[in-house]
């Protein structure tokens, strides 16, 4: 039986092998909404085209806009759902590139507010605010580049919030903090959600436990 629709509170993504058949599940839900007196936001609604990875089964590389009512939907490349960015590539480079920025940013409001704490605070702060990535265990297509440049990321934060000179030894910085290295944050991110997905009783998630992939 074909998943079509996968919904988190107000969030909700409709997949489709068709054109004919998303537009037949727009305006499904569309009447859907409308007989429990809602409306769908055409403004925060997009299409995105994943292209298939043997190019010989691409239908074509251009469709009708897609209509939501009156509206007409807009086509993008990428978007963000529950925080993650999902693009027509399935690529994790976006994604990387948005936790880079991110990254930077909460270790600056750290800087900024919390300079003087103690050392021990300074240690519960950024594990708290900077080490919180709970979608690194998505992260499956990436080009190795875009990781190094998040682990030079990763070492420059806790040296910039703890003081240290940018040209001090990574292995002495984490062995004064207790903080885990980069590696390690990687491993016990993808070992977390691992044990969740073959944890979960969601029956979707069942169902997909059972199926070989392949890559």
């Amino acid at each position: 039986m074909p998943v079509n629709i996968l919904a988190y509170a107000d969030d909700i993504v409709i997949l489709s092998s068709s054109w004919r058949g998303l537009q037949a599940l727009i305006n499904n839900l569309l009447l859907c909404a409308q007989s429990i007196d809602m409306t769908c936001n055409a403004r925060k609604t997009v299409c995105v085209v994943v292209n298939p990875q043997c190019r010989s089964r691409m239908v074509s590389a251009s469709f009708p806009c897609f209509t939501l009512g009156s509206s007409q939907l807009q086509f993008v490349s990428s978007f963000r759902y529950l925080g993650h960015i999902i693009t027509n590539t399935l690529s994790d480079i976006d994604d990387i590139q948005r936790e880079i920025k991110s990254m930077f940013f909460r270790t600056n409001i750290l800087i900024r507010k919390f300079s003087h704490c103690s050392f021990t605070v300074k240690c519960s702060l950024f594990r708290s605010y900077c080490l919180s990535l709970y979608d690194i265990g998505l992260w499956r297509k990436f080009a190795v580049s875009c990781m190094n440049k998040l682990r030079s990321c990763y070492n420059k934060c806790i040296k910039s919030f703890f003081g240290y000179h940018r040209s001090f030894s990574v292995t002495q910085v984490l062995l004064q903090t207790g903080l885990l290295s980069f590696d390690t944050v990687l491993h016990n991110g993808a070992y977390v959600f691992i044990r969740m997905w073959h944890n979960s009783q969601n029956l979707l998630v069942q169902c997909l436990n059972s199926v070989d992939f392949v890559d």
